[in-house]
């Protein structure tokens, strides 16, 4: 059986939430984790669609696609 090794990242959040283990303080962490990645997600949207990848057109076309079907070749 294989082990995994945690990286510096999941040792750092383990030491995080041995302080507190109850439900509210795991939704806090949860939501503030939410918010950096959507703040990350706005700022990488924000640059594509300034640098003309992403329009109006594109967003559009992805709304009608099944981004869950995974093609197998």
């Amino acid at each position: 059986m294989q082990t995994a090794t945690l990286n510096p990242t999941q040792m750092h959040l383990l030491k995080l939430f041995s302080f507190d283990n109850s439900e509210a303080y795991a939704k806090k962490i949860q939501t503030i984790l939410t918010m950096h990645f959507q703040e990350l997600l706005d700022a990488e949207s924000d640059r594509l669609w300034d640098e003309g990848i992403l329009n109006q057109e594109k967003l559009d076309a992805i709304r009608t696609e099944d981004l869950h079907q995974r093609t197998h070749r």
